[in-house]
């Protein structure tokens, strides 16, 4: 029996692929801890973790000094606060799943000479990730070419993205029957928050789409708090049958459950698409530095599994254009389900907790 520090920032992004490898860690029989942000609080106390350990950190801006000085003094402090927790841990190795509340307890590992692995979920290298690197003695990776990592002079494993346990029993669905017989499943979500931007084009497209076809759609969808009424009032003006709320904790099943998504391109929806194996049209974050979405995006592109749009070209009328020939040919999204598929790896998990594992028996 060993003991683990897990590390990540406080979104879903970062917790969830933590989540699924400290379910794992557990059930061989080992101890696990995270290290975390105020953040995890809206996830509430299901990380199955002995104890959780909010830890001071902050996100340098290089832009303003000011701010610049206040994120160092933080992360010092922060610093010196895991390593008072590391002390009376004394965990067997440490991983770091990104996300700046990641550098103080990971660079305190290092400090204490604690074995230490990374984890990367997208296609490129993360900040954060890129930061702490020098320090890791391991990176563990989501995809092949993941942008950034040759840079460093590291040990790198392919592991995939862990994704949860419900995830993975969602994943022995069949893809539904779709034929003129069937309803048509959608399912729109952009995240935690959801997206303003399927807020304000999904509604119109599906409304342009011919009688025939919107008859037969069976829409879910993931609203900001603040769109639902005004979504709502789409949908029941075209008389679309629709599902909607903020948040849904069933996701997983409720993508096994559809034919087509609609959804951002982030780490976390990739890897459960691709693990459950459904077609998507992945429009990824606009305006991010590192345009990891983007790569993520791509990947599921090249292998067949679904489409990527930019939201910078996306109009309803475009996208109605899209959905039309989509759901008009069915032979495609059952080709793509079963593409998106070949590039899921279910059983990361199990490959990332095998190299934790060596990590720490390779350091005794």
């Amino acid at each position: 029996m060993s003991t683990f520090v897990l590390m990540a920032g406080g979104t879903g992004g970062h917790l969830f692929p933590a989540l699924a490898l400290a379910q794992e860690l557990r059930r061989r029989s080992h101890i696990v801890h995270l290290a975390t942000d105020q953040r995890t609080t809206q996830f509430g106390d299901a990380f199955p973790a002995r104890e959780v350990h909010v830890i001071p950190a902050a996100t340098p801006s290089i832009r303003n000094p000011i701010k610049f000085i206040k994120a160092g003094f933080t992360i010092v402090g922060g610093t010196f606060q895991a390593w008072k927790v590391l002390r009376e841990i004394k965990p067997d190795a440490v991983v770091g799943f990104g996300g700046y509340p990641c550098f103080p307890p990971f660079l305190a590992a290092s400090l204490m000479g604690i074995p230490g692995v990374l984890h990367e979920q997208n296609a490129v290298l993360g900040r954060a990730n890129r930061a702490l690197a020098r320090f890791a003695d391991t990176l563990a990776m989501s995809f092949v070419p993941t942008r950034y990592a040759d840079t460093f002079k590291l040990r790198r494993e392919l592991t995939g993205n862990p994704v949860r346990d419900r995830v993975r029993e969602a994943a022995g669905t069949a893809y539904p029957p779709l034929s003129a017989d069937h309803p048509v499943r959608l399912l729109i979500f952009g995240g935690s928050q959801g997206a303003k931007v399927f807020s304000d084009l999904v509604p119109s497209a599906l409304a342009a789409l011919d009688d025939a076809v919107r008859r037969r759609l069976v829409v879910t969808q993931q609203c900001r708090p603040e769109d639902l009424d005004r979504v709502a009032e789409s949908y029941r003006a075209a008389r679309i049958n629709v599902e909607l709320a903020a948040f849904f904790d069933d996701l997983p099943e409720r993508i096994a459950q559809s034919h087509l998504v609609i959804g951002r391109a982030g780490a976390s929806t990739v890897a459960e698409l691709t693990v459950i194996g459904r077609p998507s049209i992945l429009v990824p974050l606009p305006g991010s530095l590192d345009q990891d979405q983007r790569a993520n995006a791509q990947i599921v592109e090249q292998a067949g599994g679904g489409w990527l749009a930019d939201q910078a070209t996306l109009s309803p009328q475009s996208l109605a254009t899209q959905l039309h020939d989509l759901l008009n040919s069915p032979d495609r999204l059952v080709s793509a389900a079963q593409m998106a598929k070949t590039i899921g790896r279910a059983d990361a998990v199990e490959r990332l907790a095998d190299l934790v594992e060596q990590t720490a028996k390779e350091t005794r």
